[in-house]
């Protein structure tokens, strides 16, 4: 009676409050399968997606001579080096092959948007194949030409490379600027003696050997040719060399005073292309008898 009678005043006094206390209900407890549900979202979240496929992509470069035509297979060709901009990874690399293209499509014809000018049959060019996942900021690298190491030039560019948009037709261009010098005369083993005129022949060649010849498409009256003798790193004498009657050949006769080994330097100069080559030698030079 005692507690009955407490718990009827409480409840009494509480009125309204515990009649809602009394209603309140509990969830039902998650059915099994529910939670399975729940687990498996959970964990989908936790697990990294898989990397993207890579798509197999084309870019055809084609490394070219300033002021000139395609560095070819006559002279070595180009190598060609692909790189991850970001990571410097390489991508691809090769070496490009082919003919030096269309004399009158890349040198004589006016050029009109969307023409081919390098992209005729058996034109040198390099096609990388890379395998991208997603669009890759790429380095190019070309360097050449190749059959002539003291001669070889080099050049880069950036472009952005998206998997399975290839880039053909033309290519991507890489332009090389210079002449290719070759010494022919004095011999490296010649002997010389000081005081005794000895003849300094080179030839001189755009960098994908195309000729130079006065009046001709890269005209000998344009480019000067010059040698300088050097001692220690000084110059001690220098002579202009001329045209030869042969092609791509240029001479001049040579007399030092100073004996002992000196370095020959022939340099080939544009000013109105700014294509600049060079070669140079070790000779010896005897005193006279």
């Amino acid at each position: 009676m005692l507690a009955h009678g407490r718990h009827s005043r409480l409840k009494s006094r509480l009125g309204p409050v515990a009649e809602a206390t009394t209603a309140l209900q509990l969830p039902a407890p998650a059915a099994p399968a529910a939670l399975a549900a729940l687990a498996v979202v959970a964990l989908a979240s936790l697990t990294p997606s898989p990397a993207s496929a890579q798509v197999t992509t084309k870019i055809l470069i084609r490394v070219t001579s300033h002021d000139a035509k395609i560095i070819g297979s006559g002279v070595g060709g180009a190598r060609v080096t692909i790189r991850d901009f970001q990571t410097g990874a390489i991508l691809a690399e090769g070496i490009q092959e082919g003919s030096t293209g269309n004399t009158s499509s890349i040198m004589v014809t006016p050029r009109e948007r969307g023409a081919t000018v390098y992209g005729t049959d058996g034109a040198a060019g390099y096609l990388a194949t890379l395998e991208l996942s997603q669009p890759t900021m790429i380095e190019i690298t070309a360097e050449g030409p190749l059959g002539t190491p003291h001669a070889i030039q080099r050049a880069s560019k950036t472009m952005l490379a998206v998997p399975g948009r290839d880039v053909l037709g033309e290519g991507v261009l890489i332009e090389l600027i210079g002449f290719t010098v070759e010494l022919r005369s004095p011999a490296v083993a010649a002997s010389l003696t000081a005081g005794t005129p000895f003849t300094v022949a080179v030839s001189v060649t755009m960098l994908c050997g195309c000729p130079t010849e006065p009046g001709g498409l890269w005209n000998a009256d344009d480019i000067e040719v010059l040698v300088r003798v050097l001692d220690g790193g000084k110059e001690v004498a220098s002579q202009p060399l001329s045209f030869a009657g042969t092609t791509s050949t240029y001479a001049a006769e040579l007399t030092v005073s100073q004996t002992g080994r000196l370095e020959l330097q022939v340099l080939a100069l544009n000013d109105d292309t700014g294509n600049f080559g060079m070669a140079s030698r070790t000779v010896v030079v005897k005193p006279a008898r």
